[in-house]
C-alpha cells in the first residue's frame, strides 16, 4: 500500500535557509554532508545513515538472534520457543509474530521457487506442518497471509479477496488455539479493512479484543485504520476513535498518543510548517502523544512508534529541542511510521535528524548542552 501525500513548505532556522519541502508525505529535501546547512549528527552520538537498521523500530535483540538462526538453518523451532517465552497479551508478541510472518513473506518474494527450487519461506510452512496444534504457528501463519494480501494482490481484486479469505480462517484457527491471545484478533482488523467488514462485524471484533487486552497500542493503531477516511470510516469517526482511546489510557499506557497518529493519517495535502503544525489541533495532539512518551515504561516497545511519529511531527513544528529529546531515545533503528512509508527509510530519518540537529544548533543548542 502507498500513501501519497502533498506537503510544501520552507522552513527558517534562525539566519540559515534549509531547502524547501518536496512533494510527498514526509519527503524533505536532502541536505547532503559538507552541504553549508548542514550540522553533524555524529557529533550528538547518533548511528551514521549506513548503519540505521530499518527491519524494526527499536532494539529486540532476542528477536534479531532468532531471526538470523531461522533464516539460516530453515529450521522453526527457535521461533517457536521465543514465541511460547513471549506473553501472550503484551505487545512485544504482536510486533514478534509481524516480524516473523514478515520475515517469510519476503523470503518467498525473494525466492519463489520453481524447477529444481523451494519456495522461500519454507521453515514456515514446516512449522505448521509439524507443530498445527502451536498457537505461535498459526498465528504468525494468519498475519502472513495478511501480508501477502497487501503485497502480492490489488485490494477489490479476486486474488486479494481469495487471499484475504484464507487468512480470516487462519485467524479463526489461532484464535482457538489460544482462547486468551489477542494477537489472531488484532491481525484479523487487517483483514476486516481489506474485505470491508461491515461495522457491526468490525465492532463485534474490536470487543473481542478490548476483553483480551484493552490497552494494547499495536491493537489500536491497527483499528485506527478501518475508521480513517482513505478505508470505511472518516477524519471524524478516527478522531473519536483516537480520542476515546486516549480518554480511557490507563497511567503508563501510549494510548494518550492515539490522537497524533489520527492526525498524521489525515494530513492535508497542501500546508505550511509554521501554520498547520504549529496549530491548535496538532500541538494538543503533540502534547498528548510527549506525555505517554514520557510515562510510558522504558522497555514498553511500542513507545518507539510513538517517539518516530513525535520527531516527524516536531521538526516540522520547528520544535527543535523537543525532537532532539525524541532522538536520542531512538536513534539507529528506523523501521516504524512515517519512515517506512518512505522508499528509503534511512535516508528519510537522516534528514529529518539533520533538521532537527541544524534547528538545535541554530537556537544555541551543541552536543554539551543536550542531555542524555
Amino acid at each position: 500500500m502507498e500513501i501519497l501525500w502533498v506537503l510544501m513548505a520552507a522552513m527558517m532556522l534562525g539566519i540559515v535557509l534549509v531547502p524547501f519541502l518536496r512533494r510527498g508525505r514526509s519527503g524533505i529535501a536532502q541536505v547532503h554532508p559538507g552541504h553549508p546547512d548542514a550540522a553533524d549528527p555524529e557529533n550528538y552520538g547518533f548511528a551514521r545513515e549506513e548503519e540505521l537498521d530499518i527491519r524494526m523500530p527499536g532494539p529486540d535483540q532476542d528477536l534479531l538472534d532468532v531471526l538470523e538462526v531461522v533464516q539460516h538453518t530453515q529450521d522453526y523451532r527457535a521461533a517457536q520457543q521465543l514465541l511460547a517465552g513471549t506473553d501472550a497479551g503484551s505487545e512485544r508478541r504482536w510486533q514478534r509474530v509481524q516480524a516473523f510472518a514478515g520475515a517469510a513473506s519476503l523470503e518467498l518474494r525473494q525466492q519463489p521457487g520453481g524447477v529444481g527450487q523451494s519456495p522461500g519461506g519454507q521453515w514456515l510452512r514446516v512449522w505448521r506442518a509439524e507443530a498445527p496444534k502451536d498457537a505461535g504457528g498459526a498465528a504468525v501463519h494468519a498475519e502472513f497471509l495478511v501480508q501477502q494480501a497487501w503485497r502480492t494482490a490489488t485490494p477489490g481484486t479476486d486474488e486479494f479477496r481469495i487471499i484475504m479469505e484464507e487468512a480470516k480462517a487462519a485467524c479463526s484457527e489461532a484464535a482457538l488455539l489460544a482462547p486468551g491471545d489477542p494477537v489472531p484478533y488484532i491481525v484479523e482488523l487487517s483483514v476486516a479493512r481489506g474485505l470491508a467488514y461491515p461495522r457491526a462485524e468490525f465492532e463485534q471484533l474490536w470487543l473481542k479484543i478490548l476483553d483480551r487486552a484493552p490497552a494494547h497500542m499495536g491493537a489500536h493503531l491497527a483499528a485506527l485504520h478501518y475508521w480513517c477516511e482513505k478505508w470505511h470510516g472518516s477524519r471524524q469517526l478516527a478522531g473519536e476513535f483516537a480520542e476515546a482511546a486516549a480518554a480511557r489510557a490507563p497511567q503508563g499506557s501510549l494510548l494518550s498518543a492515539m490522537p497524533l497518529f489520527a492526525v498524521f493519517e489525515h494530513l492535508p495535502e497542501v500546508n505550511l510548517v509554521s501554520g498547520f503544525y504549529q496549530s491548535e489541533v496538532v500541538t494538543k495532539a503533540i502534547h498528548g502523544a510527549l506525555h505517554a512518551a514520557h510515562s510510558a515504561r522504558p522497555d514498553d516497545p511500542m513507545s518507539a512508534h510513538v517517539r518516530h511519529l513525535l520527531v516527524f511531527f516536531l521538526v516540522r513544528a520547528e520544535r527543535w529541542a523537543e525532537a532532539m529529546d525524541q532522538l536520542i531515545h531512538i536513534d539507529g533503528h528506523v523501521g516504524a511510521l512515517p519512515w517506512t512509508l518512505s522508499q528509503d527509510p534511512a535516508a528519510e530519518f537522516a534528514v529529518y535528524r539533520a533538521l532537527a540537529v541544524a534547528g538545535y544548533e541554530a537556537n544555541g543548542g551543541s552536543p554539551a548542552t543536550l542531555p542524555h
